[in-house]
């Protein structure tokens, strides 16, 4: 199919402008034109008229057409005044339409070429007539005679004079010679200002037509509803120029164009990026009890800023299979930790066998027997008491963190005052934030150097709410930090392994607080017995870093009898 050829709009709008200027400048001219012809005629007629009555109110030259003009006083006079005036022809002529006066002296004496009778009946007349001298304005007049009172009134003959028509032509074209040289002005700087305004827009456009506008137009809808990411786009002078239904979605919100980016309602990390105070490429982020992954790109075209789009991908259901990935791999490692405490016990018993030492192996066994049915002996990691969470789920939860805190050579601790009696409705709320906490605490405690390291939790079930306690033998939290630590990306130690840090505690606190609880900072004990120990119980080298303090409503259901 042959490509159809079109026209740039910018290049139309500058023909269309140009063609006004032109058409609009041509009437103009023509308008004047034809005025200004039209008063010089009446002009050049009155001239005429004037100059006709005042050879009539020379009473010499009535009395001399009356008596025949023999001394051809009439031609002298009119020629005078013909000459004075720059007139075409000064004619007079008696009451039969004869001539007295001629430029032309061979035509005195003959009939005038024109019509005399209106002058002849006493009336004054302007007109444009073509005789012997060519196209010219005349005006008559009539010539009375002047013998006395009893002849007042009576025409003796008639007076014309007239103007040649090129005369008339010869002034117009004076007068139009300025006015054309507005004229052709007014169009130069018309083509200019048009050619200005094409080259404005196809700025404005970015060089585009508007059918590629409207196709971009069909473009963005399609792509900005279609994907499935949030796209908030941010002009130049950071106020919000695009937000899809998506990125409202996600936010929570809703981002009205023209807004103020640094104005916005929303977290405050992602409100430094669509400010652009802050780069982003693949930043975590939490919104609500959302977990966004948030990049920032700048908009550039031919040198021109344009100002960055921020993409929004929502990695909530990402974090929650992460999690169940945690819960099952923290399983894993439990029961990794189990085989190779039981490995260990069977290596030894072999080893009692091979030697020979078998009342040695039989106790040994006997000792195995016991601690695997909880009658007697003590085992290679401390089970968690079975009374005071009585819920299965806080129980292998727990026993699972404390298997994997033992590998990593910390001590994860039930404090004795735990008590929850009732069982968990929310165990996906209860894992988000119990297993920050631990984990966060857990991490803590391992990367310190005061050993023993460990973690101790607190339970405490009030009717349907979960109260949780978290401390551990890390460095703490300086109070500095402790509002800050909330917040997005903001953590106490450094990446590794290409992880995120600074979300947990986030995520915890939001989790916490969309259900009317909270997730704050305590401060640690701080009061020492005599022996060394602290009031909780610890050594000193194992005194309290940090304590985490959580709550939780409506979380447990039913208490389960005991």
């Amino acid at each position: 199919m042959p490509v159809r050829f079109r026209l740039p709009f910018a290049r139309q709008v500058l023909i269309l402008q140009i063609a006004v200027v032109v058409v609009v400048g041509c009437a103009g001219y023509a308008l004047v034109a034809w005025r200004l012809d039209g008063e010089l005629r009446d002009q050049f007629g009155q001239r005429s008229l004037t100059l006709a009555r005042s050879v009539a109110a020379d009473p010499g030259v009535a009395r001399a057409v009356v008596a025949g003009d023999p001394s051809h006083l009439v031609q002298d006079r009119a020629e005078r005044v013909r000459r004075r005036a720059g007139a075409l022809f000064v004619v007079v002529t008696d009451r039969h339409g004869i001539r007295y006066s001629h430029p032309t002296e061979a035509l005195l004496g003959q009939h005038v070429s024109t019509d005399p009778s209106a002058a002849l009946a006493g009336r004054e007349v302007v007109r444009f007539e073509r005789g012997t001298l060519g196209l010219s304005v005349r005006g008559k007049v009539p010539l009375y005679d002047p013998a006395g009172p009893e002849r007042a009134g009576h025409v003796v003959g008639e007076v014309s004079v007239g103007f040649d028509a090129g005369a008339i032509d010869s002034e117009l074209d004076d007068a139009l010679s300025g006015l054309s040289a507005f004229v052709a002005g007014a169009l130069l700087l018309g083509v200019l200002a048009s050619t200005a305004i094409g080259v404005r827009l196809r700025r404005q456009t970015l060089g585009l037509e508007p059918y590629e506008l409207v196709e971009l137009v069909h473009e963005r809808e399609a792509v900005l509803h279609g994907v499935g990411e949030g796209v908030v786009a941010v002009d130049a002078a950071g106020r919000v120029a695009v937000c899809n239904a998506e990125a409202a979605r996600l936010l929570g919100t809703r981002l009205d164009r023209g807004v103020p980016a640094g104005d916005l309602d929303v977290p405050g990390p992602l409100r430094e990026v669509l400010a652009g105070r802050s780069p982003a490429a693949d930043l975590f982020v939490t919104a609500g009890e959302r977990v966004l992954v948030v990049n920032r790109r700048e908009v550039r075209r031919r040198g021109r800023d344009l100002g960055a789009v921020v993409t929004l991908r929502d990695r909530t259901d990402i974090e929650t299979l992460a999690r169940e990935l945690d819960s099952v791999r923290t399983l894993f490692d439990a029961l990794r930790a189990q085989r190779h405490e039981y490995a260990n016990r069977l290596h030894t018993l072999s080893g009692l066998l091979h030697l020979g030492h078998h009342e040695e192996a039989a106790d040994y066994l006997g000792t195995l027997v016991a601690d695997a049915s909880g009658a007697s002996g003590a085992p290679a990691a401390e089970p968690l008491p079975a009374d005071p969470l009585l819920d299965p789920y806080l129980q292998a939860f727990l026993s699972a963190k404390t298997a994997v805190a033992a590998e990593r050579g910390v001590r994860l601790e039930v404090g004795p005052a735990s008590f929850v009696p009732g069982r968990v409705t929310d165990p996906l709320d209860v894992t988000t934030v119990v297993g920050n906490l631990v984990d966060n605490a857990v991490e803590a405690a391992r990367q310190d150097d005061r050993r023993p390291a460990w973690v101790e939790v607190e339970l405490l079930g009030d009717g349907p709410d979960l109260h949780v306690t978290v401390a551990d033998s890390g460095p703490g939290v300086p109070a500095a930090l402790r509002g800050e630590i909330f917040r997005d990306g903001v953590s106490t130690r450094e990446p590794t392994g290409g992880r995120a840090r600074g979300l947990g505690l986030g995520l915890a606190r939001r989790t916490a607080r969309a259900r009317g609880g909270d997730v704050t900072f305590a401060d640690p004990p701080g009061g020492h017995t005599e022996d060394g120990h602290t009031e909780d119980g610890h050594t000193e080298d194992g005194r309290t870093g940090a304590v985490v303090v959580a709550r939780l409503p409506g979380v447990l259901g039913k208490e389960t009898p005991r």
